[in-house]
């Protein structure tokens, strides 16, 4: 019997999906199990399984093609048997949800099928990277480009759009093809249209709907770092590991928030839970938007285990290999800010969060102590609290033990 093979859903906000590469070909043999297309989603790169076991009969989204959740990209069937209905009933639900605009169809997986491909296009293929918001390149080719220090932006690709693939970058290793110069050149007095990513789309509509639905309020409070960069030159002394400053705001962040469960909570409509556990999402910037992997139960795991975590989650972000479940369900989520020079930003929570964390950078500067100006190291965060859960006082008592822990870093001495 034909199987219909649909688009999955493979991130909570995710609306429609690329099809990146078919590593099948129409006619192949199929066993369930087999990874049989790599998908982009508005978060990472996936590849699909096969369920069932027949020959694909049918590709009906092509590479570079979109389509909405649960429409039909593929067809596997014995290879006599006869497709058409399964073809005919996409087409027909195609035909219905043409017939009525009006109506939004709905994000489930049984959303109707629309397949939406790239034109074609008669101009030659691009020499270097295309300007679209986002460099187009599987994840191995990301990975093997950054062990041998390529960038990436000045390899031409060879696969579908344009993207970058493994062959690529063997062939710019070998000297085979020449490097592209990464700067772009800007005439003067011109505009140029960008097209948005997914990723940059998703993020434009969830940060539009949460500056519309969730009253947000600022509270911002400067720390003392003194305390924090010996403890953490101590750190780094004794173990291989390099902790960062993001490790241990981390770190005292879940000590805070398992002191106020109130902050470390989501909205639910008519109602909000408070989570008795620190599922803590760091901001993750890419080429073309930013993730938030998580961290999860971080109020049980020292500052090493931190590290080793953060640095595995923000390696495969960046390669767009996190799972579903590694970038959803967060409970607080911080944005650092401070490697780039900034001193102090408001960041836009992330629902149904209810606070999000924006830390600055860590400034040398003049400070009185003990009636005396010496040189300090001070930081600015500020935290975005969403006013139906969380009120100001909550907010400012939250702050003040986040800032006894950054100060007093002893607290935090578990590294394991």
């Amino acid at each position: 019997m034909a199987v219909a093979v649909k688009m999955p859903k493979l991130s909570d906000t995710m609306t429609e999906g690329v099809i990146l590469k078919w590593l099948k070909k129409e006619g192949e043999k199929v066993t369930q199990g087999d990874i049989i297309v790599e998908i982009e989603s508005d978060k990472a790169d996936m590849e699909l399984e096969a369920f069932d076991t027949g020959t694909l009969r049918k590709i009906v989204v092509p590479e570079g093609g979109k389509a909405p959740i649960g429409s039909l990209i593929a067809v596997i069937g014995e290879p006599s048997e006869d497709i058409s209905s399964v073809l005919a009933s996409a087409s027909m639900a195609n035909v219905e949800s043409q017939a009525a605009p009006a109506q939004k169809p709905p994000l489930a997986a049984a959303s109707a099928p629309q397949v939406m491909s790239e034109p074609a296009s008669t101009a030659p293929a691009p020499k270097g990277q295309p300007t679209d918001g986002r460099i187009k390149a599987s994840p191995l080719a990301k990975r093997l480009a950054s062990e041998h220090k390529l960038t990436i932006q000045s390899i031409p690709g060879s696969g579908p759009l344009g993207r970058v693939i493994k062959r690529d970058i063997e062939a710019a290793l070998s000297g085979k093809i020449p490097l592209t110069p990464t700067s772009q050149v800007i005439t003067p007095g011109t505009a140029e249209e960008v097209s948005l990513s997914p990723i940059r789309k998703t993020i434009a509509k969830r940060m539009a709907e949460s500056k519309q639905s969730a009253p947000h309020f600022y509270v911002t409070i400067e720390a003392d770092m003194d305390a924090a960069i010996a403890f953490r030159n101590q750190l780094n002394n004794v173990f291989e590991a390099k902790i960062s400053f993001t490790d241990i705001i981390i770190k005292a962040c879940a000590s805070a928030l398992m002191r106020h469960p109130q902050v470390n909570a989501t909205f639910l409509g008519d109602k909000m839970r408070q989570h008795h556990y620190v599922h803590i999402g760091v901001a993750v910037a890419l080429e073309d938007g930013l993730v938030t992997p998580i961290l999860r139960n971080c109020e049980q795991k020292g500052i090493g285990r931190i590290n080793q975590e953060l640095r595995d989650l923000v390696d495969r972000a960046r390669n767009r290999k996190l799972k579903p479940d590694e970038y959803q369900g967060a409970t607080f989520t911080i944005s650092n800010l401070g490697m780039f020079g900034v001193e102090d930003f408001v960041a836009i929570i992330n629902p149904p969060e209810g606070a999000i964390l924006a830390v600055g950078a860590i400034l040398e500067k003049p400070v009185v102590k003990d009636g005396h100006v010496v040189v300090g190291h001070t930081m600015r965060v500020t935290l975005s609290s969403d006013h139906r859960i969380i009120d100001g006082a909550i907010a400012a008592r939250f702050l003040q033990d986040l800032k006894k822990m950054l100060e007093n870093p002893a607290a935090l001495v578990s590294i394991t």
